[in-house]
This record gives C-alpha cells, sequence and structure tokens, in this order.
C-alpha cells in the first residue's frame, strides 16, 4: 500500500468532495421543500391531490434511486430534444428521491401531534392552514428531526452513484486516479474515510441541532 503517492491528487479529491456536497445540500434543500408540500397535499381534504401526492410517493419509493437517475438523464433528449448536465440531473433525481421519504416522514410527525392542538386553534378563529403553520408544524418538526437527520446521511451517502453518469463526485475521482495509477485500493479507502468524515460530521450537526430543540422546550 502507497497511500504517499496519494497525496499529489488532493486536489482531485477536494473537488470531489466539493461536488458531492453541493449535490447533497441542493437536494437536501428542494427534498426538504417538495416533501413538505407532498405531506401537505397527501393530507390534504381534497381527494385528487391527496392521491396524487400518493401515486407520486409509491412511485418514487417503489423504484432504485440508480434507474431514477437514469430515467432523469437519459429521456430528456427523446421528450424535450436535448442533453441534461449530469451535474443538474444528479440534483434532480436525488432532490425528488429524497422528496417522497421526506413526505413520509413529514407525514407521520403531523399526524402524532394530537389533534386536540388543532382544534383548539380553530376554536380560536385561527384557519386551517396558520394553525398548521404556527403549531402543528414546529411540533411535528421537532419529533421528527432524528428520522430527517438519518435521511440526510443516507443521501449524502446513496449520491456515490452519480458517477455513473459522470459526475466528477468523490468516486469519479477515485476512478480517475485509479485510472491514473493503476491503484485499485488506495484511492477507494480514502474516500471511504472522506466519507466517513462527512457522515459523523452532519450527525453531529444534526445531533447539535436536536440538543437544542429540546433546550428550548424547557425555557
Amino acid at each position: 500500500m502507497d497511500f504517499a503517492s496519494m497525496t499529489k491528487y488532493i486536489p482531485l479529491f477536494l473537488e470531489g468532495i466539493k461536488i458531492t456536497v453541493q449535490i447533497s445540500f441542493v437536494a437536501v434543500i428542494i427534498g426538504a421543500v417538495l416533501g413538505l408540500l407532498l405531506a401537505l397535499l397527501k393530507l390534504s381534504s381534497n381527494k385528487v391531490l391527496s392521491f396524487l401526492a400518493t401515486v407520486y410517493i409509491q412511485i418514487i419509493r417503489g423504484t432504485p434511486v440508480l434507474v431514477q437517475l437514469y430515467i432523469v438523464y437519459y429521456a430528456t433528449y427523446p421528450l424535450f430534444g436535448f442533453n441534461i448536465p449530469p451535474y443538474i440531473a444528479a440534483v434532480a433525481t436525488f432532490g425528488l428521491n429524497s422528496s417522497a421519504y421526506v413526505a413520509e416522514i413529514i407525514r407521520s410527525g403531523i399526524q402524532a401531534v394530537d389533534y386536540g392542538q388543532m382544534e383548539a386553534g380553530r376554536s380560536l378563529g385561527m384557519p386551517h392552514g396558520m394553525v398548521m403553520k404556527y403549531i402543528i408544524i414546529p411540533q411535528a418538526i421537532k419529533n421528527i428531526l432524528p428520522a430527517l437527520g438519518n435521511e440526510f446521511v443516507v443521501l449524502l451517502k446513496e449520491t456515490s452513484v452519480v458517477s455513473i453518469i459522470g459526475t466528477a463526485d468523490l468516486v469519479r475521482q477515485a476512478d480517475i486516479i485509479k485510472a491514473a495509477t493503476y491503484s485499485t485500493f488506495e484511492p477507494y479507502i480514502i474516500i471511504a474515510v472522506i466519507y466517513i468524515i462527512m457522515v459523523q460530521g452532519l450527525s453531529s450537526v444534526m445531533n447539535r441541532v436536536e440538543r437544542r430543540l429540546k433546550r428550548s422546550d424547557y425555557r
């Protein structure tokens, strides 16, 4: 094993970290926003909207993320007549994929809040949307934060498949280094360590946010 020879490829590893973090960060934002919307639609009294949200969630959760990535990346040309950049395809795929899981997490969190909270808010003259925004959703977020944190960790790790369409993430950079050095062990051990560090860092941040929210309950 010759890890010393890998030092000259540090710029490639750093570029891979940047792309991986960018994809994960943007996908998390898309997943959180769209997931909240899907959860509200699924809980809606409008049966059509609830049905459409349910079908979407079932399709996304019922298909592998790699298949979704292929569909997003390769289907744009026959459908729209242009090729989507690999980076955009990766962000879109993981944003849409994450939204389905986040939607179910948020839905379960909302339903776990005592319905008496909704009745109390409505009895004070607050409209349904205001009760959801200021009473129900804040309580639900506190309850589901550990599950959301776990979903974000899983998303960070799953982005490793984007290398298959040419996105220059960590795995893609390791493939480039392997081709240049014929070393099949060192590059992947290094990116494995990098993933562990990133996952532990993200988990630490989520745990800190969770503890801060818990402390606020006692003020």
